[in-house]
């Protein structure tokens, strides 16, 4: 008698694909590349998300942290911080056409309102640079009076930095590329967003277990929110009028409104949660990785109940959706690949009945690098 060969887990990660297609409309890909920054094995992985595997892996020579796209362009750029360098990746060729370096090691890497620079904050040395897309080279510079660690842009071209060792918060023109205020915020803030108007700046504070929303014309504080974890990571809801708060301390994610000002209620969220990401179509989703069980919570926005758990890889702690919104991808650091949740499986069982159990079904799994950190979709024309 000859035994079976043994059934490995990525068969039974991969088999729900197969049971799916059976029931229900069948799974269509998208006509785009998911492009992944492997830190630890200095790559890009491109993925075709029409046929569902790793198109290219393109080397860098240092790791890279961040990457943005730009469609019309066709142009995906990678941020590696410790080299203080952004890679152009071109989409027809899959190759770097174009490197930029304004300093020695960089914090963070943000495409501008009217989406024709990059702006870059760096450490060393402490500025805020930009990049214009058409030339790839050093413009305005806003230097700092000190390292920083995060930053955001509004809509109406004003940049917010934190994260320098006094604790405060940074407010300049992009336009002038000039500072235009300090703000003195008391606790140490550790994040920062601007409310979608650009009139009030969200800031968390892991040390304070806070959020403050300050009043951007004044600097002054608006409201102090007392949290019951330590803010770590922030997702706005696809309308803004939701603040989606994640940390160490709860298995919870708190849920503040921005325009309100005022904390709505905290709601369990799986174990250890982390990064988040939510649809933009009807129902509108929340989910949230939980690297602490290699799984993803899947929450209802309006109802506030748990829709569905997802096994996933192993550490996810990156998530983003397509721009059709029909498919999430969850970067799984440990495992080094990149999750595929279909969105229409958590509602929807394998017979294409409403689904009963909150167990859902994984869409594929792909193998991408090591330890892959960030990604971006670009859609192909």
């Amino acid at each position: 008698m000859v035994n079976p060969p043994p059934i490995s887990r990525r068969s039974l990660l991969l088999a729900p694909a197969g049971i799916l297609a059976c029931g229900r409309r069948k799974a269509t890909g998208l006509r785009a590349f998911c492009f992944v920054a492997n830190q630890e094995s200095h790559s890009v992985a491109v993925v075709d998300l029409a046929r569902f595997r790793v198109r290219k892996q393109i080397p860098l020579d240092a790791a890279p942290a961040a990457v943005l796209t730009h469609s019309r362009r066709g142009k995906a750029f990678v941020l590696a911080p410790e080299a203080g360098t952004v890679y152009e990746i071109d989409v027809s060729s899959l190759a770097v056409t174009r490197r930029a370096r304004a300093g020695n090691q960089a914090a963070g890497m943000q495409m501008s309102p009217k989406n024709d620079a990059l702006w870059l904050l760096y450490r060393d040395p402490a500025s805020l640079v930009e990049l214009p897309l058409d030339t790839l080279r050093p413009n305005r510079r806003i230097r700092l009076a000190a390292p920083a660690g995060n930053f955001d842009l509004s809509r109406d071209n004003q940049a917010a930095v934190i994260g320098a060792p006094d604790g405060s918060i940074v407010l300049a023109s992009l336009s002038r590329g000039a500072i235009d205020r300090t703000i003195v915020a008391g606790a140490e803030p550790t994040l920062v967003r601007y409310r979608w108007d650009g009139k009030h700046l969200l800031v968390g504070s892991r040390s304070d277990r806070s959020v403050t929303i300050f009043d951007v014309p004044t600097g002054r504080v608006v409201v102090r929110l007392p949290l019951p974890l330590e803010p770590r990571n922030f997702c706005l809801s696809s309308d803004n009028g939701q603040l989606f708060v994640s940390g160490d301390g709860m298995d919870a994610v708190v849920i503040i409104f921005p325009s309100s000002t005022e904390v709505d209620q905290t709601i369990l969220a799986g174990h250890t949660p982390d990064a988040m990401a939510v649809t933009s179509k009807n129902p509108l989703y929340l989910l949230v990785a939980n690297p602490g069980s290699n799984s993803v919570t899947v929450l209802d926005i309006e109802t506030r109940k748990l829709v569905a758990v997802v096994q996933v890889g192993q550490q996810p702690r990156f998530i983003l959706m397509t721009p059709d919104d029909e498919y999430a991808l969850v970067l799984n650091q440990e495992s080094g690949d990149l999750a595929m949740i279909r969105t229409l499986s958590l509602s929807v069982a394998p017979d294409g009945s409403t689904r009963r159990f909150k167990s859902a079904p994984l869409f594929t799994l792909i193998p991408v690098g090591e330890k892959p950190v960030s990604a971006a979709v670009l859609e192909i024309a």
